[in-house]
């Protein structure tokens, strides 16, 4: 059974970095400017090398590309762990509010800080090394409202939970809008298109920037991923096997929250991705944590990629914002698993 379920995950595992392959070449060849197969090979091995081609490869799509992938894993990867501390199947970052905590703190940031920064001729590096440490703040803030409130006799009240986390969701979501109202328009405007969700503005600084991030703690979460397994027992079961459970699950929580943060503080608020890629994963490889955590991660680096080639090139020359792209997608798969949950 076990050499089974292997196989199962590397074939599995195989498909979707076909399919990414595939989502990343229609997004790097398709756009405003088209190129073809060979215009790209060439332009990526160094041969017969053109400046417009340079330009649009490595400073436009290629970053999008990377971004676009590293966001997607990191908040596949988070939704896994939300999922199975909580053990609802409908807990998302966006929709416990976490995403609204962090995006909040970001917009805090540029707010009062990076207009600071900037007119104080300091290095760029500097201001965005900063937005995930405001953005992990923020998240964390968040997360510790949503589980205080959510508590009843010390455990987790499911009902409870998405309340609270729908209603922070829409008290950040307000905070953001209101500093952003007094930002100066054209601040506003990149304020707006940011917390939407979009990372038409990728840039091989941000990527560099969430890299870390998502390497410490998507190999952390991956090593812990065995614990989840255990959370989805009763309470009694799983510290009778010697498992600190309120300890792990606030470090794991926590490294949720830090991947989350890293993903907003270079994309803006992205819903559903946490949402759908686990349960898309559980009904490919089984409901086995240490399968599940790295297909996830793949899926929605997967959804990310082809999302924001669709919002890309659908209304082109105009542009879909990813994160409003995703939520055609994610919302009506969210009444389905609630549809779902009550059957």
């Amino acid at each position: 059974m076990r050499k089974n379920t292997s196989s199962v995950f590397f074939l599995t595992m195989s498909m979707l970095l076909l399919l990414i392959l595939v989502a990343s070449y229609l997004h790097i060849t398709n756009g405003v400017f088209d190129m073809s197969v060979m215009d790209v090979i060439k332009t990526l091995l160094r041969i017969e090398s053109n400046p417009k081609f340079d330009l649009v490869i490595f400073e436009f799509r290629l970053p999008r590309i990377v971004i676009a992938g590293l966001v997607g894993i990191g908040l596949g990867m988070a939704g896994v762990v939300l999922q199975g501390i909580t053990r609802n199947g409908l807990a998302d970052p966006g929709i416990l509010g976490i995403n609204a905590g962090a995006g909040a703190a970001v917009v805090i940031f540029m707010f009062f800080f990076q207009l600071k920064l900037v007119s104080a001729d300091m290095n760029s590096w500097l201001s965005i090394l900063m937005m995930p440490l405001f953005g992990f703040i923020g998240g964390t803030i968040a997360a510790i409202l949503i589980f205080t409130f959510a508590l009843k006799n010390g455990h987790l009240d499911m009902q409870r939970l998405i309340l609270t986390g729908i209603a922070i969701n829409s008290g950040f979501g307000a905070l953001s809008l209101f500093l952003s109202l007094k930002m100066s328009a054209q601040d506003f405007e990149s304020a707006a298109i940011w917390m939407a969700g979009s990372i038409y503005n990728a840039n091989w600084i941000f990527a560099l920037t969430m890299l870390p991030w998502l390497l410490i703690l998507g190999i952390y979460v991956h090593r812990k991923s065995y614990l989840l397994d255990y959370f989805q027992l009763e309470e009694d079961s799983i510290t009778s096997l010697g498992i600190a459970v309120e300890k792990e699950k606030m470090k794991l929580l926590l490294a949720s929250v830090g991947l989350v943060s890293a993903c907003v503080s270079v994309s803006g608020s992205i819903g559903f991705i946490g949402l759908m890629a686990p349960h898309i994963a559980k009904q490919l490889v089984g409901i086995q944590h240490r399968y599940v955590m790295p297909v996830s991660a793949l899926i929605g680096a997967g959804l990310l990629i082809l999302a924001d080639f669709i919002g890309k090139t659908v209304f082109a020359p105009s542009e879909l914002a990813v994160g409003i792209v995703v939520s055609i997608i994610g919302i009506p798969y969210f009444l389905y698993l609630l549809v779902k949950s009550k059957a």
